[in-house]
């Protein structure tokens, strides 16, 4: 047996693992990008707001970070005006192979390209950077999940090191006994020591039980995706969990063919936990809804005037249409509740939105239909 990070990392892209499978992803769920073209057509006009704030450079590039089979990028390009067009190079970095068909004009790579400027985006990326989850013990210990390849887990050594530090920052366990959050509190010294422990004011039964995931590898993933960035925006966009609503079981899943099932690290299923976007987030970058984001850049579920039907009614049949697939790229308790976390590099902020407290990330992935 072993951890879930190793685990995982076979499962998902190992020489069988689930993302080197044909079908690739969106045969399994459905994310963004499948819902409606109106996200594509988002991106690009995300990406004309860099290409201003960078003053239009001669190369424009669109770093799809986690690009399944290159759906997002290809259909950023095609959305782009032709002169915008005329300067964008398309990069989708992606460990599997390349698909047959893709346009010419998009490069496939293993890593994200270095010093280029533009947008960088990933899409529903970081939930599949592989973490290790942890369990508190009957103890009041917090230790290491060990998974056999059928699911079957155990409990392992307790957690130390930097694991131990990012717990008791983003994720203590057990929990503050007040609920507040230990986020902007300083990391414990350095040492061996696991994270929480029995003390003479603990309960060790009330904590047995209680689950996390550590997100470590995916700071350092976002932490090595930005710096490869030149100059422009880099932006993460995921479900998610922030330090005042930590889901106190974890929330590590899998899914197969659209439904959502037992994580089993065998290749058989996606194997996916929600990421803690603010843990993730460097000095500088700032986290709102893809609600919020969506709506700044055009996107509305509004419905069209009524009088369009009676001037135009085909016109109206399709603003119809494009207003059922802008909802639910918004919606509540769906889609609209994704996290978006960006990270300006070298550039002012290109996004032009208030800074209200951001919505709470959300807690389910939306599976296809």
């Amino acid at each position: 047996m072993r951890g879930w990070r190793p685990a995982t990392e076979e499962a998902l892209y190992g020489p069988r693992g689930f993302y080197r499978r044909p079908e690739g992803p969106a045969g399994h769920f459905r994310t963004s990008v499948h819902a409606s073209p109106l996200f594509a057509g988002a991106v690009a006009r995300l990406l004309r707001l860099v290409d201003e704030t960078l003053g239009h450079p001669a190369e424009l590039a669109f770093v799809d970070l986690g690009a399944g089979r290159g759906e997002l990028v290809g259909a950023v390009l095609k959305a782009l005006p032709a002169e915008v067009a005329s300067r964008a190079r398309g990069y989708a970095v992606e460990r599997a192979a390349r698909p047959a068909g893709l346009d010419h004009r998009i490069e496939w790579l293993p890593e994200p390209p270095p010093g280029v400027a533009g947008l960088l985006f990933a899409n529903e990326w970081l939930d599949n950077v592989p973490v290790d989850v942890v369990e508190v013990d009957a103890h009041g210990v917090p230790r290491l999940v060990l998974v056999a390849p059928d699911g079957t887990e155990s409990l392992g050594e307790p957690v130390g090191g930097a694991d131990a530090r990012w717990l008791q920052k983003w994720w203590p366990l057990p929990p503050p006994a007040d609920g507040s959050s230990s986020a902007d509190s300083p990391p414990p010294a350095e040492g061996p020591s696991p994270v929480g422990g029995p003390s003479p004011a603990d309960s060790s039964s009330s904590a047995e039980g209680l689950r996390a995931e550590i997100g470590l590898p995916r700071d350092t993933a976002w932490t090595s995706a930005v710096a490869a960035l030149g100059r422009g925006l880099a932006v993460a966009v995921d479900y998610g969990h922030d330090a005042g609503a930590r889901p106190p079981f974890g929330t590590l899943t899998g899914f197969r063919e659209g439904r959502e099932t037992a994580p089993v690290p065998d290749g058989s299923c996606d194997i996916t936990a929600h990421v803690a976007l603010d843990a993730c987030a460097l000095p500088g970058g700032r986290l709102l809804s893809q609600r919020e984001a969506l709506r700044t850049l055009g996107v509305s579920g509004d419905r069209p005037p009524l009088t369009l039907a009676a001037t135009d009614p085909a016109a109206y049949v399709r603003a119809l249409a494009g207003a059922g697939e802008a909802a639910e790229l918004t919606a509540r308790g769906g889609l609209g509740d994704f996290g978006w976390l960006t990270q300006p590099v070298g550039i002012p902020d290109p996004f032009p939105l208030p800074d209200p407290p951001p919505d709470p990330l959300p807690t389910q992935e939306e599976p296809s239909p």
